[in-house]
């Protein structure tokens, strides 16, 4: 209960804030009677401390240290009676008091300490039976809304609607998993979930600052200042725990009111909620393994449907559907069916990859059909750290092309299936490694794969069209920016400019011998397929 709310109760009307007021925001836990000499081992943190005078020195030296060793001791306040052995604080106290933010109380002689402890305890234990009360209606409607909800996000709208605060459920490694905004006001919140980045940063300082590494090895939420410089307000963190393994947080965040205990009893109560249902999702998860209906099966199939239901339980198992991922594919050199000798190689190869994803901080979503295993790898990850695991003999690893999303990773599927019989035994390959010699033998996929590999990214720019078409008639010209500018009907100065917009936009190096190369055989590929008029 805080001090501000102590002094409103009826039996302190007549009581005078003489030094402190800045330290009404305080709590107070309980009332303590002291008159004794030496009060100071009899006094604990948060106690209102109540003194009819009788043992307060009268030297102004003593007066200070003592004012200054009760602060240090974390008292709510102390309040003196008065007239009777003192009529008033003295000047040296109030300054001190007010110095080290400790309120001081005037209180009136004729009112007695019995009353003022009885109904300053009452007040407090109804308060917190009305916390206990509160917090046990937030937990039964949290179990409520998993039930029947079934999703985190339904969870984070769940929370945020009964304490009015904003809501964020986050994995171990700070990714959203779920976001509910209730306080117009927290808007800095609102647009650091909309920019991951913002949250990694805050994830960043957390683990800078020794944070995380608390919240790893604790079940107790972490209650932690306003963070200026990264624009984060006061806030709450719970940990999400599956028997030892820290598997995520709730984030609560202060608005226009202070964090109080109940807001800490709510974290809790959704933390054990959600660790409830992202088990009862990973049960799942293993059942549908066990049966052959894993998620990666299902998104390399084409089968996953991307409503949000699925692209939560996709996040919860590493997938991220905003990120770059390339599809490789272990083959294994096994005859079929596969012998028991040869699943058991399988499997034991399935778990160096696991161990291996896991050891480079990848979630490990792998597969397996007959003697091929496929499996995610973030585009930011080489695939030569898994080769260096892995490789023996009888056994080779290709990847497709790196793309984002789900979409990405069928097409990304794809183009491995199609180069399998191309990779020799013993050997890591990559798709564009051997897109140049289809391209050559004439193979349309791989034509259409290398132009856009290389043209992809400029085709989608605002006027994109405009710039592939000038870099394409730049390459057929033989790089010659005169004839280019002539056949063109530009000025030199537009025609530069517009390669230097081209080599920005598409990320190509235009300077770059093999880019060079590359463009004009795509030049030369659109204009067989008539895209393109070849110069003269």
């Amino acid at each position: 209960m805080k001090l501000q709310e102590v002094l409103s109760l009826p039996v302190l009307a007549g009581t005078r804030i003489v030094a402190g007021q800045s330290g009404l925001d305080r709590d107070v836990r309980w009332v303590h009677i002291s008159d004794l000499p030496d009060m100071l081992p009899w006094v604990q943190a948060g106690q209102l401390v109540l003194t009819a005078g009788y043992a307060w020195p009268q030297n102004e030296d003593r007066q200070r240290e003592l004012v200054h060793a009760l602060a240090t001791h974390g008292l709510s306040a102390i309040g003196l009676a008065v007239p009777h052995f003192f009529d008033h604080f003295s000047a040296a106290v109030r300054e001190e008091a007010n110095r080290v933010h400790l309120p001081l109380l005037e209180i009136p002689w004729n009112v007695p300490f019995s009353q003022i402890t009885e109904e300053t305890h009452r007040a407090i234990l109804a308060e917190q039976y009305r916390v206990i009360e509160r917090s046990e209606a937030i937990h039964r409607a949290l179990t409520r809304s998993a039930l029947e909800a079934g999703s985190l996000q339904e969870l984070a709208l769940t929370l945020s609607k009964l304490i009015q605060r904003t809501i964020i459920f986050v994995d171990e490694g700070g990714k959203v998993l779920a976001t509910a905004a209730n306080v117009p006001g927290e808007n800095m919140v609102e647009d650091s979930i909309e920019r991951s980045g913002r949250v990694l940063d805050f994830f960043a300082y957390l683990e800078q600052q020794g944070y995380l590494q608390t919240l790893r090895t604790r079940s107790e939420p972490l209650q932690l200042a306003a963070f200026p410089d990264l624009d984060f307000v006061e806030c709450i963190l719970c940990p999400i725990r599956l028997q030892e393994e820290l598997i995520g947080l709730v984030c609560v965040f202060e608005g226009d009111r202070e964090l109080n205990e109940l807001d800490v009893r709510a974290a809790e109560h959704a933390a054990i909620v959600a660790a409830l249902y992202i088990a009862h999702q990973r049960e799942l998860t293993s059942i549908e393994a066990r049966f052959g209906y894993t998620f990666l099966d299902s998104l390399l199939e084409g089968r996953f449907d991307s409503h949000p239901y699925a692209l939560e339980r996709a996040r919860l198992l590493g997938f991220d559907p905003e990120g770059s991922y390339r599809v490789g594919l272990l083959i294994i050199d096994e005859p079929l069916p596969l012998s028991r000798e040869g699943f058991l190689r399988r499997e034991r190869l399935i778990e160096k990859l696991r161990q291996r994803l896991r050891f480079l901080n990848v979630l490990p979503l792998v597969s397996a059909t007959l003697n091929q295993c496929p499996f995610l790898l973030p585009e930011k990850c080489a695939g030569e750290r898994v080769w260096s695991a892995l490789k023996e003999d009888g056994v080779s690893l290709a990847f497709g092309l790196p793309y984002v999303g789900v979409a990405g990773v069928q097409r990304s599927y794809r183009e491995v299936q199609s180069v399998i019989s191309s990779i020799p035994a013993n050997s890591l390959y990559y798709y564009e490694t051997l897109l140049l010699p289809r391209v050559l033998v004439g193979d349309q996929a791989a034509q259409h794969t290398f132009v856009e590999a290389l043209l992809g990214r400029l085709k989608q720019q605002r006027n994109g069209h405009v710039l592939v078409e000038t870099v394409l008639q730049w390459a057929l010209a033989g790089f010659r920016t005169a004839v280019v500018a002539e056949q063109l009907g530009i000025h030199p100065k537009t025609l530069q400019y517009r390669l230097t917009k081209a080599s920005e936009q598409g990320g190509i190096d235009l300077n770059d011998p093999n880019v060079r190369f590359r463009l004009q055989l795509s030049a030369h590929l659109l204009s067989l397929q008539d895209h393109l008029r070849p110069s003269s």
